[in-house]
């Protein structure tokens, strides 16, 4: 097994605010959320007004879905705060692997394996409109972390299905943090990314924007 690698550092909450592209997605989670809640609750006012037996069962069903609903639009901007997810992601390595028209690609080597699973190493893609802090020439070198979202069905067996990346960068403006992060990665990784940026473009285009890396291809020190 593999210990899963923190990095731990300040993260200035107000300037991840403004550049952290992770924050805009759970805004339009949560807002998602209480849309679904709203239309479901509406729903079961109606089915209790039909007054039919199944009409009780199915008012059951959306109450619940109501609850669930709202659940998860309270709960996600506090599950889902920059410094939490920072302080709980993996520290990976991320290189950028050339521009993209929205912005850049990102490619990351990700440990996919549930914790006290035997490891199991995936390219990872995303593309990226900014990276204060680094330059953005192919091969620059993006200390990350990552954010799994296993929130429902998110895994099947020991694999989480739901992996992305998040730069240091967009926790801090302290470029001595993020070479930190950079050297706490070892060589074999930032050079087995490097070996594989040219595969970059095949794994974005892969639906799950991910590609398995053969274990009896990978170097010694990253073998289970």
């Amino acid at each position: 097994m593999v210990d899963v690698r923190r990095f731990d550092f300040a993260v200035d909450r107000a300037y991840a605010r403004t550049v952290n592209e992770i924050v805009p997605t759970v805004r339009r989670l949560r807002i998602v959320a209480f849309a679904v809640a709203i239309v479901l609750g509406l729903s079961t006012a109606g089915l209790i007004r039909v007054g039919h037996p199944y009409s009780f069962l199915l008012a059951v069903a959306f109450a619940l879905g109501t609850v669930t609903a709202l659940f998860v639009a309270v709960w996600t901007p506090h599950r889902a705060r920059v410094d939490k997810l920072y302080a709980a992601g993996e520290l990976v390595p991320a290189v950028v692997s050339g521009p993209n028209s929205k912005g850049l690609t990102l490619l990351a080597l990700v440990n996919i394996a549930k914790p006290d699973a035997t490891p199991v190493y995936a390219l990872i893609a995303r593309v990226v409109r900014a990276l204060p802090g680094h330059r953005t020439g192919e091969g620059e070198q993006v200390p990350s972390v990552t954010v799994r979202t296993d929130f429902a069905t998110g895994s099947i067996g020991d694999l989480r299905q739901t992996v992305t990346t998040m730069p240091i960068a967009w926790g801090t403006r302290d470029v001595g943090v993020i070479e930190r992060a950079r050297t706490a990665i070892s060589d074999v990784e930032w050079k087995l990314l490097a070996d594989n940026i040219t595969l970059a473009a095949k794994v974005l285009a892969a639906e799950s924007k991910r590609l398995l890396l053969d274990p009896q291809q990978l170097p010694e020190e990253l073998r289970g």
